[in-house]
């Protein structure tokens, strides 16, 4: 086929051919625009070859650098109790990263990578409800490692019903916005691992479970998975839009060797088997007396040979070297999550309020009943959201439809919510109400302070700025009042204040006159672009249009070149340029 004389077609014209294919094929109507999010893969050859550059090595992306005991640090300020999985997790991924940065830095010595590489992939077991897959997420957002969480029961070998085992391979790529090098370092998270053991009630082998688990032993180890499918349509569109352009047919693949996979399930009846083995060990000279609390752990005790007996092949325990057990939690420990400042649950139910302009505050015996109420519910920490919900459901329904816009959260709410609204109702104007809420209030603002104070290595570490208390105050409101996560409203800080470095740079670039933002300026520009949504550097360049002109003057007549602003020029720019002018000359 001669290429050169071929007609690209436009994106227009593209999109007209693929949805009047696409209707043809499968008798439905779709409307389909081509965009870089439809084509990801070729959004970035294509930026590549515009610039004529390599880009920036992709796992530079990721925070190698990230010690253990930082790592579980992180995760104590999210997650109660669980202190051996904490442990356990935060080294190994951490091991695992770190490993991989050591052995790309030692390639330049070798093409030769080594045989038999083991990775650290994890099956962690424990009940329902107790932060398995929150801990995982954590960990992913906190190293910048793109994530896949899957669902076992929807997984079958290639060629039985339901999804291949490899799309969760390829899902990566998508997580990673395309950037194939960087899927190639994430993480793949499988629940409910527990459902594809073999049943160990079923005559004959259990051919659809076991393909299963054999189907994930390539990709758990090393394997090339090919990113371009028939049964993906998104893919094929993508190979006939490079095919347009290029002419050519190309092969992409990710290679999973630095993948880790994370699989995780309650796996019900394991304790059984676990008992089993413990007894027949106990028998003769030198038995144990297992405790209640032994009984209770368990979990503590599982060995690969009992994850065999519970259905598993050999082969598949094998690729998973790192075991992590997760304690049950009691109505204490829910507690304790609810009091937690950084709870997502709690976060998420004062958002729900504040979108209607309601403000809420929790009373501490409030979240004692809340806890309570989940205990019985034996779902761990999913019962607390349906606690909640059924405590507040109706004042969420009906407080946006009057004037109330603070409500305190009582330990009579949680017992008897139709009755409390009712009494809230008789007596909108409760000044003791009004005055609980503010002590309330206050102290989640201390609270909150205390626990970013108690993070300023962390954050030091990771950004290299350490944020004044002015400025901590300011994230404070954010995350009260606008329901923001801690490290986000801190890193867009971070990010303002290095724009703001940046314009200092420029300035002395183009003017060869050296300004630099004072710390009261530096925070009235970061208030300033939050609360107006504006963009720093046009700020900045506002506060100091026209400054080059008389800070010349400044320098002519008295060599400085060096100046410092401070927040008053933020209030009058050109007062503020007149008063150094005048203090020069003084």
């Amino acid at each position: 086929m001669n290429t050169k004389n071929t007609k690209i077609p436009s994106p227009k014209e593209l999109e007209k051919e693929l949805n009047d294919y696409l209707s043809k094929k499968y008798g439905i109507h779709l409307k389909l625009g081509i965009t870089s999010n439809l084509f990801p893969q070729l959004a970035l050859s294509q930026s590549k070859d515009e610039t004529g550059k390599e880009s920036k090595k992709s796992i530079s992306r990721i925070n190698f650098d990230i010690k253990p005991e930082e790592l579980e640090a992180y995760l104590d300020e999210y997650i109660i109790k669980q202190t051996k999985a904490k442990e356990i997790l935060a080294t190994k991924i951490c091991t695992h990263f770190n490993r991989i940065k050591f052995s790309e830095r030692s390639q330049r010595f070798s093409n030769h990578s080594q045989v038999g590489n083991i990775k650290n992939n994890i099956i962690m077991i424990g009940p329902t409800g107790v932060g398995k897959t929150y801990l995982i997420k954590l960990i992913a957002q906190k190293i910048g490692a793109p994530f896949v969480k899957g669902d076992a029961t929807k997984f079958s070998e290639t060629g039985y019903v339901g999804g291949d085992v490899e799309d969760l391979v390829r899902d990566l790529v998508s997580e990673a916005n395309g950037d194939i090098e960087l899927a190639q370092y994430g993480i793949i998270y499988l629940d409910e691992i527990d459902k594809i053991a073999s049943s160990q009630n079923l005559i004959g082998p259990d051919v659809s479970r076991s393909g299963v688990q054999r189907a994930l032993l390539k990709p758990m180890e090393e394997t090339e998975v090919e990113l371009k499918v028939p049964h993906d349509i998104v893919s094929q569109m993508e190979a006939l839009e490079h095919y347009r352009k290029t002419g050519k047919r190309e092969k992409q693949k990710i290679n999973t060797k630095n993948i880790l996979f994370i699989m995780s399930g309650a796996f019900n009846g394991l304790e059984e088997i676990i008992k089993k083995r413990l007894n027949r060990q106990s028998l003769g000279f030198g038995a144990k007396i297992q405790s209640q609390n032994d009984n209770e752990n368990i979990f503590s005790y599982v060995k690969a040979e009992d994850l065999i007996s519970y259905g598993f092949e050999s082969e598949f325990i094998g690729r998973l070297p790192v075991t992590a057990v997760f304690e049950k939690l009691n109505a204490p420990d829910l507690h304790t999550i609810l009091a937690n400042v950084n709870n997502p649950i709690i976060l998420g139910k004062k958002k729900d309020f504040k979108s209607y302009g309601i403000d809420i505050q929790f009373e501490d015996k409030a979240l004692e009943k809340i806890a309570q109420y989940a205990f019985q519910e034996k779902t761990g920490a999913r019962g607390l959201v349906s606690s909640i919900e059924k405590a507040l459901v109706k004042f969420e329904k009906k407080l946006p439809s009057t004037s109330i816009n603070r409500l305190v959260v009582t330990p009579e709410i949680v017992d008897s919510p139709t009755v409390e609204l009712e009494k809230l109702f008789k007596n909108t104007d409760n000044k003791e109400q009004k005055e609980k809420f503010e002590s309330l209030a206050k102290k989640e603002v201390e609270a909150l302070k205390d626990s970013i104070h108690k993070r300023k290595n962390e954050f030091l570490k990771q950004y290299g700025v350490l944020l004044n208390d002015n400025i901590i105050d300011l994230i404070t409101y954010w995350v009260v009042n606008e329901g923001l996560p801690v490290n986000a409203v801190y890193e867009e800080a971070i990010k303002i204040r290095r724009k703001i470095n940046f314009f200092e740079a420029q300035f002395l670039e183009t003017h060869d006159l050296n300004i630099t933002f004072a710390d009261d300026a530096l925070n009235a520009i970061i208030q300033k672009t939050i609360d107006e949504d504006a963009d720093p550097l046009n700020i900045c360049n506002h506060t100091v249009k026209n400054y080059q002109y008389g800070l010349k003057l400044i320098k002519e007549k008295t060599g400085k070149k060096s100046f410092i602003i401070h927040k008053e020029a933020l209030l009058d720019s050109e007062q503020y340029l007149n008063l150094l002018i005048k203090e020069s000359y003084e």
